[in-house]
């Protein structure tokens, strides 16, 4: 259950006129009133003798009481809330009893005797209620109305148990700032998916996505098509910026500015100069490099090093104190904005709503210690200056590994924060890492295609050779392993390393043998990636020599019937 409580405003009556009215777009169905601060207030919905003058001179009387000097200029009080999607519909008298417990908890009408103000509740919807109240007591004192919005959310955590409704994770204050209704509406009357303050936070972090200073984040804003203000201090130091996006503009034809904090709490300028101050030579780690030239092969090569400092951080989350693992989660965040930013087309809807995701992930109150993540930041640096993949060949399969990579990250990013209680973190990192296995999928399928012929061309003492192999380095997993249909491509993988002069078995012991496969849909994938990552394998296999020349059709014809036989899950 979510109240929004939204800034006051100042006029009763146009606020009835929309929750009464039909809606933008016609989806108000039967408004009416479900309670009121005496219970008795005229329902213009359901009486035809009430009017919305009725409703509103009722409720703004005591503020109309008040000398016309006293009286608040935003006096109008306002919050929807609204069930979950999947719960159940709640009746008019359950919404009455919700509309009660807010406006208690909110200070708004406290009740046992204390005076109130006057409030309505107007119900056009099965989902949601909308509350407004007019914020002058009874007796012509202000209400005590201080942080509304989270005691609003205290009360509907009691809520949502007591009816049994589905259980919002509790907010820690880290939470980028929600968009108002006004906003909201906006962006429907504009047709824009997301409101500008998202489009703004999006375009933001993507920006700052391993940039190394000020000058290189600008010029990303306005590269990114933004308005950018600066505010400069009367010495020229540079104390902070806003943005707006071109089109939104307000009643006057001015863009609508947002300060860097308002978008998100990571996004002032000071949080992220802390980034750059980090990068400065004399840390333990390799400092920030000047970005690698672009090139050919530079997609390729960017994502190869993503998925290596992916592969290390999964550790550090795992083992290091919580300030470095929490720079670490930070980092992710600008990782999958640089992948997202550069990703093709299959894959670039699901990568942008992961990075979309786990931007709520990427902050707690556990404060990031800054340096000892600049192989990540390194990382989404590369991913930028790299420039975009093309989605096939070497690029499309070095995204898969990528993404591998960094599932097993955001998983462990989730874990983390599960265990430190962060409710919300954790299932945004949850939601990221289903959408980076969709993204997976569909970046995944061609080149592991390519790898599992090339497997099932193996001739059949080398595949016993391989069978063995994989009993003898991972017996815990073997089974499984030869059972799954991704065995050929890894045989083909296994066949490739030994090729190339490593020791296939320990290669598979150490990819095994470091941080979780539980997570994995089939085991055999991941450490196919591992492994070509590992030995420096090309990722894309269509242009390697064949391990062994195909058998002919009629040696393959009982090739692929003895191999049948020795796997029948295939």
């Amino acid at each position: 259950m979510i109240p929004s409580v939204n800034d006051p405003g100042d006029r009763t009556i146009g606020l009835l006129a929309y929750l009464y009215g039909p809606g933008k777009r016609e989806e108000h169905i039967d408004p009416h009133l479900v309670a009121s601060f005496d219970g008795m207030a005229p329902d213009p919905g359901r009486d035809p003798n009430a009017t919305l003058k009725d409703l509103q001179q009722l409720l703004d009387q005591p503020v109309q009481a008040l000398p016309k000097h006293a009286r608040p200029d935003k006096h109008v009080w306002h919050t929807s809330v609204r069930t979950a999607p999947g719960d159940r519909t709640l009746s008019d008298e359950e919404w009455a009893e919700v509309a009660r417990r807010i406006v208690a908890a909110t200070g708004i009408d406290p009740g046992e005797g204390q005076p109130g103000c006057r409030w309505a509740a107007v119900r056009h919807a099965d989902d949601h209620i909308h509350i407004v109240a007019t914020l002058v007591r009874e007796d012509g004192t202000r209400p005590d109305d201080f942080r509304s919005g989270k005691r609003a959310q205290a009360e509907a955590r009691l809520i949502e148990k007591e009816l049994g409704l589905h259980q919002v994770a509790p907010g820690d204050g880290t939470a980028a700032q929600r968009p108002t209704s006004t906003e909201r509406h906006k962006a429907e009357r504009q047709g824009r998916e997301r409101t500008a303050r998202e489009e703004l936070r999006e375009t933001v972090r993507r920006s700052v996505a391993g940039a190394q200073s000020e000058e290189e984040f600008f010029d990303r804003l306005a590269a990114g098509g933004l308005l950018v203000k600066k505010r400069v201090a009367p010495s020229g130091d540079l104390l902070g910026y806003k943005v707006a996006l071109p089109d939104d503009r307000n009643k006057d034809g001015e863009p609508v500015y947002y300060p860097g904090a308002r978008l998100a709490p990571d996004l002032s300028l000071p949080r992220i100069r802390e980034r750059w101050s980090a990068d400065a030579p004399g840390q333990d780690d390799m400092a920030i490099e000047v970005p690698r030239p672009a090139g050919p092969g530079a997609p390729a090569a960017a994502r190869r090093r993503t998925a290596a400092a992916a592969w290390q951080a999964v550790w550090v989350i795992e083992q290091d104190d919580d300030a470095v693992a929490a720079a670490h989660i930070a980092a992710a965040g600008e990782v999958l904005d640089a992948l997202a930013k550069t990703s093709a087309a299959h894959t670039r809807r699901e990568l942008q709503e992961a990075a979309w995701a786990f931007e709520r992930a990427s902050r707690s109150h556990i404060r990031a210690v800054r340096g000892h993540d600049r192989a990540l930041r390194q990382a989404a640096r590369d991913l930028v200056h790299g420039g975009p993949a093309l989605g096939r060949g070497e690029d499309g399969a070095t995204t898969a590994m990528a993404i591998d990579m960094l599932f097993f990250l955001i998983t462990a990013a989730a874990h983390w924060h599960a265990r430190k209680d962060h409710a919300q973190q954790a299932e945004a990192a949850h939601r990221a890492a289903e959408h980076l296995r969709s993204a997976y999928r569909a970046a995944a399928d061609h080149p592991l295609a390519v790898l599992h012929q090339r497997g099932w061309h193996l001739s059949r003492p080398l595949l016993q050779r391989h069978s063995a192999v994989v009993r003898r380095a991972i017996p815990h997993l073997a089974e499984q392993v030869l059972a799954e249909s991704g065995w050929y491509a890894l045989a083909a993988t296994l066949a490739d390393a030994e090729a190339a002069g490593h020791d296939p078995a320990a290669l598979l012991a150490e990819a095994a043998g470091r941080r979780e496969l539980d997570t994995a849909e089939r085991v055999s994938d991941v450490l196919v990636w591992r492994l070509r990552r590992a030995a420096d394998l090309p990722a894309d296999a269509t242009g390697m020599t064949p391990v062994k020349r195909a058998p002919s059709r009629a040696s393959r014809t009982a090739s692929k019937d003895q191999n049948t036989a020795r796997h029948p899950n295939r």
